[in-house]
């Protein structure tokens, strides 16, 4: 890979993962309308182990809380603290993205990932995503959510297997159609973005260590840095205004993103 190529790559992807927008189109989108080869599986997962880096490392205080509290919760203390609850309200919500990405990976390596399916899910999730924005209450924070309202938010999380979808935006939609505040429900799907990401770079190397595809360590190194220092730097700004300014600009993105994308379609 040529260095524009790498440096564009991560800061694409570290500066999407975590806004209501889709990483996983953008990337895809990316080589596509800039004419260069697809970046190949192993920069992949390495440019989104350099998000879940940034996302461990600024949630790290709650993280590391809420692990104590979870692994003390498995030796039997009680009573269950409040960090120890969400710790097992994230786990609840991680299960259906494993079952349903399971099912669905040779599914999305082919059929989804075309630009009208891109296009389609970019405005579609966009609506829905505004929808709920202006109806939610906007009155819970993350550490009401109950076993049902967990599960639910992680159903949801499923329909980001579709590119276009975006994790974070489906998460954060659910959240808010539930009454999360817009903080709440973007705080509740980083830290639920923690194992959903760990779990499928996990699978991807797997694919990759059984291929004999060529790795360029380089490449890797770089990408992963950079999309750790775009992805902490989006954390950060993103939860620092979304109570100011609100989805409308993401969702504006977004149907701006797909109507072009629908429009090379109609016009090659």
């Amino acid at each position: 890979m040529e260095i524009y190529q790498i440096v564009l790559l991560a800061l694409v992807q570290g500066s999407t993962e975590f806004l209501p927008i889709s990483s996983s189109a953008h990337l895809i989108l990316t080589p596509y309308l800039l004419g260069f080869d697809d970046q190949g599986l192993a920069f992949d997962v390495a440019v989104h182990m350099g998000s879940l880096g940034a996302v461990i490392t600024y949630f790290r205080h709650e993280v590391v809380r809420m692990t104590l509290a979870w692994a003390g919760s498995l030796r039997g203390e009680r009573p269950l603290s409040a960090d120890g609850r969400l710790a097992w309200l994230i786990i609840l919500a991680t299960l259906p993205i494993v079952f349903g990405g399971l099912m669905m990976r040779g599914v999305v390596a082919t059929e989804l990932r075309s630009i009208s399916v891109i296009a389609t899910a970019t405005i579609l999730f966009g609506l829905l995503l505004y929808w709920f924005d202006v109806r939610g209450s906007r009155s819970r924070d993350e550490q009401s959510l109950t076993v049902k309202d967990a599960l639910l938010i992680g159903l949801f999380q499923v329909l980001a297997i579709i590119p276009g979808t975006s994790r974070s935006g489906i998460t954060m939609t659910a959240g808010m159609m539930l009454g999360l505040t817009r903080r709440a429900a973007s705080r509740f799907s980083f830290l639920l973005s923690i194992p959903t990401i760990l779990m499928s770079g996990a699978l991807v190397t797997a694919d990759l260590l059984r291929s004999d595809l060529p790795i360029e360590w380089n490449a890797l190194a770089l990408g992963a840095v950079l999309s750790f220092g775009a992805a902490y730097l989006c954390i950060h700004l993103f939860l620092q205004m979304i109570e100011r300014i609100g989805m409308r600009p993401f969702v504006l993105y977004r149907l701006a993103l797909g109507a072009f994308l629908f429009t090379l379609l109609l016009w090659p």
